[in-house]
């Protein structure tokens, strides 16, 4: 990691651009050449400079799988800006970050600790690395029906009961916004002499303000992901992966992403990862200023809505919210008649504005370095006008399951299921279809994920039970989309044949 680095510098970027400049003709890849054979329907959206730079790595722009020019730069650079001693650039999504990094830390048969409420791609490596996983029950709120994150005392219990375990993985910040004591687990893990690993996907933008909760690298992990795209200017699958100490194998790590890295990667990504970069470690604490002053000022006006609340830093404190981050908008629609899914589609359909994520009973919108006072604006009163009192039940909102709920109850998270078999055995063994309403007590060979956001209820080996199977179906008729089963309507499961 450089000491003194320029972080003004773009070398990457500026490798691509110069390989423009230089008017070489272009016989490699891809056949649209510069944009030259591209259909104008498309080429004119886009403009001839992204196609300009839409190369393959050829001699000059370096290799993404074997860095020695400017993506070594740029990486280093990426480093000294995160306070990471190693930083790799990621064009498949922190997906790919999850994914090598528990295959870097695990060994056939090593069990591993992580939340119940990790990512389904943590879930996909367990299945890659023949590994076994020991889920720790993350914080419920069960009014809101929301997960936040594991705490140091369950962290440091499931060691306590599996010390056999090589590594924890822990989910910080969650899709709602709340943030682990990662300093506290990092002392836990460490003293047990285990590996700490950290999916902050979420979290790209905590290391450049003080006023947000700390960032993982900040904390000691000893490797964790960050997704660029997310809440920063790198453009969608632009991810990072940072790593601290001499804990993990660095050149294990760079195999292992070799396996999950195209080898030929778009260098338009890799170009946003360099700007984004530069200028978050230029700008980024007077962008973040401007970004946390609009959530602040949104948070409160939401809250004034009658029927609407907007969680916020009044939960930190709480088990499993040390921290929060408050450019995440949880809106929490469940007294105005909604269900999350029914309020995403009204306010799309009848205000034009886009949720990030929707849920039973929750919406959640993201501010970020590219929203305005008068974006947020649109948000805040299309809000309101959703929540206003004389109106009907809208032609979008056919469920009525938020309703039901006044009159049942609350809805409960179905509890973690019994473990049968591996992720990886069940994944790969012999399976049949039965109805999904009548798989009680069978093995299921297939992961259940709503998405957003990519949470699995069910992985592989794991035994369906009746509470899951009501929970699922309520999800569904509440119009909850499922990722993972060949079927995604769920009427029929796969399952391990008898």
């Amino acid at each position: 990691m450089p000491t003194r680095a320029d972080q003004s510098r773009t070398p990457y970027f500026d490798a691509l651009q110069n390989y423009v400049q230089s008017g070489t003709v272009p016989f490699h890849t891809p056949g649209h050449k510069q944009g030259q054979g591209m259909h104008r329907r498309l080429r004119d959206f886009i403009g001839d400079n992204v196609l300009a730079i839409d190369l393959t790595q050829i001699r000059g722009l370096d290799d993404l799988n074997q860095p020695e020019g400017p993506i070594q730069e740029a990486h280093e650079l990426a480093a000294a800006a995160y306070g990471a001693d190693f930083s790799y650039f990621l064009v498949n999504g922190s997906t790919a970050g999850n994914q090598a990094m528990l295959m870097t830390a695990l060994r056939p048969g090593d069990t591993v600790l992580l939340p119940r409420n990790s990512h389904k791609s943590a879930v996909s490596a367990l299945i890659m690395s023949a590994t076994r996983p020991v889920y720790m029950p993350p914080e419920v709120d069960r009014e809101l029906l929301i997960d936040h994150c594991v705490t140091p005392e369950t962290v440091s219990a499931f060691l306590h009961s599996n010390p056999q375990a090589r590594a924890v993985f822990i989910t910080s910040p969650t899709y709602y916004g709340a943030t682990a004591d990662l300093p506290a687990i990092e002392r836990i893990v460490h003293e047990s002499g285990k590996l700490l690993l950290v999916d902050e996907a979420w979290g790209p933008h905590l290391h450049f303000h003080p006023e947000l909760p700390p960032s993982a690298t900040s904390a000691g992990v000893d490797a964790c992901v960050n997704s660029t795209h997310k809440l920063l200017a790198g453009m969608s699958q632009a991810s990072m992966l940072h790593t601290r100490g001499e804990r993990i194998d660095q050149g294990r790590l760079r195999s292992t992403l070799r396996l999950f890295q195209s080898t030929s990667p778009s260098l338009v990504l890799l170009a946003s990862l360099d700007v984004a970069r530069m200028q978050m470690a230029t700008e980024g604490e007077q962008l973040l200023t401007a970004t946390l002053a609009l959530a602040r000022d949104a948070r409160p006006r939401l809250n004034a809505i009658p029927g609407i609340y907007c969680m916020g830093p009044e939960q930190v404190g709480r088990p499993g919210i040390a921290g929060y981050d408050e450019t995440r908008m949880v809106i929490t629609v469940k007294d105005i008649g909604y269900t999350g899914y029914e309020a995403e589609e009204i306010l799309r359909m009848r205000y034009n504005v886009q949720v990030e994520l929707a849920d039973l009973f929750n919406v959640v919108a993201l501010i970020a370095i590219g929203d305005t006072a008068e974006s947020v604006n649109r948000l805040v009163t299309a809000v309101a006008e959703l929540a206003r009192e004389d109106r009907a039940i809208d032609m979008y909102a056919p469920t009525g399951l938020a309703q039901r709920r006044r009159q049942e109850g609350s809805y409960q998270l179905p509890r973690i299921p019994e473990q049968a078999v591996s992720p990886r055995e069940a994944f790969l063994s012999e399976h049949v279809e039965i109805a999904f309403r009548n798989s009680a007590g069978r093995i299921c060979a297939e992961m259940v994920t709503p998405y957003p956001p990519g949470i699995p209820i069910l992985c592989p080996g794991e035994r369906i039970s009746k509470e899951i199977i009501d929970y699922v179906r309520l999800q569904l008729r509440a119009g909850a989309r499922m990722q993972g089963p060949v079927d995604g309507r769920l009427r029929t499961i796969r399952v391990l044949a008898l």
